[in-house]
């Protein structure tokens, strides 16, 4: 990623402490959310190593002026990329210090999941592309390192005082992992709380995150009556009630949205039916922890839905469909006067109703060819994607749509056209 990324995207993907003591032996970085070092007798322990480069340089720095302890460990919070880009980084360190090379840990699922990036890395590169538009996203796959320890539930770190314990925490991926100091009774969630977004169960993009294995395992963590919580993203919480109030407080919210989704389904609803019946309680979402800034309401009741059903979108147009061009080229005909359906989309696009506009600009949008219509439709598409990217409040959401944008002003109409990612994927 670049270094001059747009700042509305680094403040999406950077922890809000920067640099923080919480206690003599308890140190905050600043990394792809907040990263986090532990002193212990035996030597230091990480969780990230941040996403290289610049970032993980400052880290380093940062590290040392407050202690020169041996980093014995690096923790991977969880696989997903960025967060432990910078591990060759911290191991050519330790080499140039004459120390030893850290043990990089982390829960067994990371290996599965850094192999199946390695054998999708065109596909990768593309998901990444659309959901960051504003950074020049490299290939992760050449700086993907496996672990060299991994746990399945739980393990102990043998560095000595204080005692360091590492928990599985499947949430956002089912490699995530805790970081616990009983004798403190700090609690460094990682990925498992985000903190600053409701959990981003069903991101667009992502595989499927299992809504109800992240209510237990925040009522896991819970459990443990931590009194302090690191959160990935947000600021400290501190006190016994208020960090149970945001793990049970997150759990609950997510058990009623499947109890709504069964309910729903069960009456024989269709996930975009289900996404308009649903009425929120304040109670449950109303909180800061709740928000929409990266997850969405939407995003659970989809992956919710996912979950218990097949692809099939319950319309029978899709279930052995033409392909795109010869559906696309059909309408075309079929419409008439294409300047018809342009000026309804422009209008419903003036009178506030952009994404109707978009139902309607896909009649002439989808169409192969250069047809002046269809140009114009797909320059008409991109501006209303730019005005839904303004309108909507999860981040990934707006990413989406700017990337859509991009993508129909470079006169494209589909990802797979895109000359880099056709590179990436040789």
């Amino acid at each position: 990623m670049r270094d001059d990324a747009d700042a509305t995207t680094k403040n999406i993907l950077s922890g809000a402490e920067g640099i923080k003591e919480v206690n003599d032996h308890v140190l905050i970085l600043p990394a792809q959310g907040n990263a986090l070092a532990v002193k212990a007798r035996e030597g230091l322990v990480l969780v990230d190593s941040g996403p290289g480069r610049g970032a993980t340089k400052k880290m380093m720095a940062a590290l040392r002026e407050w202690s020169d302890l041996p980093v014995r460990a690096i923790c991977y919070s969880h696989g997903h990329v960025g967060y432990n880009d910078g591990v060759r980084m911290w191991v050519d360190a330790a080499a140039e210090r004459g120390e030893a090379a850290p043990m990089l840990i982390a829960q067994e699922n990371c290996i599965r999941r850094y192999n199946r990036y390695r054998e999708t890395g065109g596909l990768q590169h593309a998901l990444n592309t659309m959901q960051f538009p504003q950074f020049d996203m490299a290939d992760s796959r050449a700086l993907i390192v496996n672990p060299t320890v991994t746990f399945r539930e739980h393990m102990v770190l043998d560095t000595g005082s204080p005692r360091i314990e590492l928990i599985a925490a499947p949430s956002e991926t089912d490699d995530v992992l805790s970081l616990w100091l009983p004798e403190d009774r700090i609690l460094y969630a990682g990925a498992a709380f985000p903190g600053t977004t409701i959990p981003n169960v069903g991101t667009p993009l992502r595989t499927l995150r299992l809504t109800i294995r992240w209510a237990e395992t925040l009522e896991k963590l819970a459990a443990l009556k931590p009194a302090v919580l690191i959160q990935e993203f947000g600021r400290v919480i501190e006190g016994e009630q208020a960090v149970a109030d945001r793990l049970l407080g997150s759990a609950e919210a997510l058990r009623w949205i499947r109890r709504e989704v069964v309910e729903r389904m069960n009456r024989g609803m269709s996930d975009l039916e289900i996404i308009h019946d649903i009425d929120y309680p304040d109670h449950l979402f109303d909180q800061s922890w709740m928000r929409e800034r990266y997850g969405a309401r939407d995003y659970i009741v989809r992956d919710m839905f996912r979950e218990e059903n097949g692809w099939w979108d319950r319309n029978p147009t899709t279930l052995h469909p033409a392909h795109p061009d010869d559906a696309g080229r059909a309408v075309l005909e079929a419409i008439g006067d294409p300047q018809t359906v342009l000026a309804k989309a422009r209008s419903l696009a003036e009178a506030g109703d952009a994404q109707l506009a978009l139902h309607v600009i896909d009649l002439l949008a989808l169409a192969p060819g250069s047809d002046p219509a269809v140009v114009e439709a797909q320059k008409l598409k991109a501006e209303i994607c730019r005005t839904r990217a303004g309108e909507v409040a999860p981040y990934v959401s707006k990413a989406l749509y700017e990337s859509s944008a991009r993508l129909l002003e470079k006169g494209k109409r589909r990802w797979s056209e895109r000359e880099e990612l056709q590179a990436a994927a040789e």
